[in-house]
């Protein structure tokens, strides 16, 4: 935009300075003409009255030391003629109508000022001289008798001097008019940022909102009252979109944290009943604490999603081996009693700067999925692969979690992350948040998350956290 602002202004500026100065430079050519001709008239005025009686009895008498006179003095050519156009005195020895304007050629014919003035008119004001005209000025006036016309009096007046003050004002106006320009386009940018400073606040508060900083607003107190307006309506929709996430972390946060201490009590209550069961019943005792912790990670979960948005994050370093022999370890005992078998494989003493909590949570959603969606006698594996650093950064490090299910078509891969996502699985049950939450934690210290089918069929969640 501010370069459409830019652009308009420059085009308004130019076209003004033009329309200014091309009226300005016609104007002054026409006034020194002007001048120049009132002059002539007046003098050729004269010689037409004295030249009355020369016309008229075909002898020049006194009439050519006038006329000669004149020309020495102004260096101005007179040419008295009859009705005819015959010359009957002149100012210099052999000039007709044809020596007073060589550059104009009339095959033969009088001049048109000639013509006029033959035919008992004056000539009229409307002649300009410019400075590409090389010419003299012809006036011509009428002598007349009785209301007769009986010959004209026709002065050549060179425009050299008229045609040099009128370039050098020229000059002067379009000097005048550049120095406008260039002080126009100078103030341009500075112009230009006055009335773009409104959407360039605007612009930049949406930045910061779209970035997280929900609490950037518009200044609405100077600019044009539309962009006010809009500013205002920005503000409103920043503060409703503030208070709907401030209320969803809220309800999450509430619901996660009320939630653990009956869980924590439940747990308990549950691990007590170990001393009353029978022998047969032991395996569905461990699968009821398996799912109590379960529902405790998820409460966990959910609280670290709800602080997702809070300035300050712990970070510590981490042993990503460590941190997937625990989760595999753990995890153990419920992929045993699925039929599913878990592995760990890949590199040692790989460390990475992150969130604390965010990666044992994402490998505990990751292989939660693999177990209920994989099938009976799913494979998954949990690989850890270092990529080293070069000219476009420091590196980062891959952690794998691969089964070998049914797998999902690759247009539903890049669905599985939507919050409230399901595949259909019938019988499996689940809320569909699972990635989405993993998504969220990994994006605290810059890792993602990406799915992949694997080979020969299953899914390739891979990790990427950076070193």
């Amino acid at each position: 935009m501010r370069q459409r602002v830019l652009t308009v202004y420059v085009t308004l500026l130019v076209a003004a300075c033009l329309g200014l100065a091309l009226p300005l430079c016609g104007s002054i050519a026409a006034r020194g003409t002007s001048d120049m001709l009132l002059d002539r008239i007046n003098d050729t005025a004269r010689f037409a009255g004295l030249a009355e009686p020369s016309v008229l009895t075909g002898a020049a008498g006194t009439l050519s030391g006038e006329l000669t006179a004149y020309d020495q003095l102004y260096g101005i050519p007179v040419v008295i003629v009859d009705r005819d156009g015959r010359v009957v005195a002149a100012s210099r020895e052999g000039a007709t109508l044809a020596t007073l304007d060589p550059a104009q050629d009339s095959g033969g014919e009088l001049p048109e000022a000639v013509r006029t003035a033959l035919a008992g008119n004056r000539m009229g004001s409307d002649t300009v001289v410019y400075p590409w005209q090389d010419g003299p000025l012809i006036v011509a006036e009428p002598i007349g008798r009785s209301g007769e016309v009986v010959g004209a009096a026709v002065t050549a007046s060179p425009t050299g001097a008229l045609r040099r003050a009128t370039l050098a004002q020229w000059c002067v106006a379009w000097a005048a008019v550049a120095a406008l320009m260039v002080a126009g386009i100078a103030a341009a940018g500075p112009l230009t940022r006055w009335v773009l400073r409104p959407i360039d606040d605007l612009d930049e508060a949406t930045r910061a909102v779209s970035g997280g900083s929900l609490g950037t607003r518009v200044r609405t107190a100077a600019g044009p009252a539309e962009l006010r307006r809009l500013g205002e309506s920005f503000n409103q929709m920043a503060d409703t979109i503030a208070s709907m996430l401030e209320s969803q972390r809220t309800f999450v946060a509430y619901a996660g944290h009320q939630v653990r201490n009956p869980l924590a009590a439940l747990r308990l209550r549950v691990d007590s009943l170990s001393r009353h069961l029978t022998p047969a019943g032991a395996p569905e005792h461990r699968l009821a604490l398996d799912e109590v912790d379960r529902l405790s990670r998820i409460c966990d979960s959910l609280l670290t999603l709800a602080r997702t948005e809070d300035a300050e994050h712990s970070v510590v370093w981490e042993d990503v081996a460590e941190v997937v022999e625990e989760r595999v370890v753990s995890w153990a005992p419920i992929a045993e009693r699925a039929g599913a078998v878990l592995v760990r494989e890949g590199e040692e003493g790989v460390r990475v700067r992150c969130v604390e909590g965010t990666l044992d949570q994402a490998l505990d959603a990751l292989i939660d999925n693999a177990l209920k969606f994989g099938g009976p006698g799913v494979r998954i594996t949990v690989r850890t692969h270092r990529v080293p650093g070069g000219p476009d950064g420091p590196g980062h490090v891959d952690v794998h979690v691969v089964d070998d299910g049914p797998g999902l078509p690759a247009a539903q891969l890049d669905q599985a992350a939507r919050p409230f996502w399901r595949d259909g699985h019938d019988g499996v049950g689940g809320s569909g948040l699972g990635l989405s939450i993993v998504v969220t934690l990994l994006e605290l210290q810059g890792a993602d998350l990406s799915l992949r089918p694997a080979e020969p069929h299953g899914i390739d969640a891979r990790i990427r956290l950076p070193l």
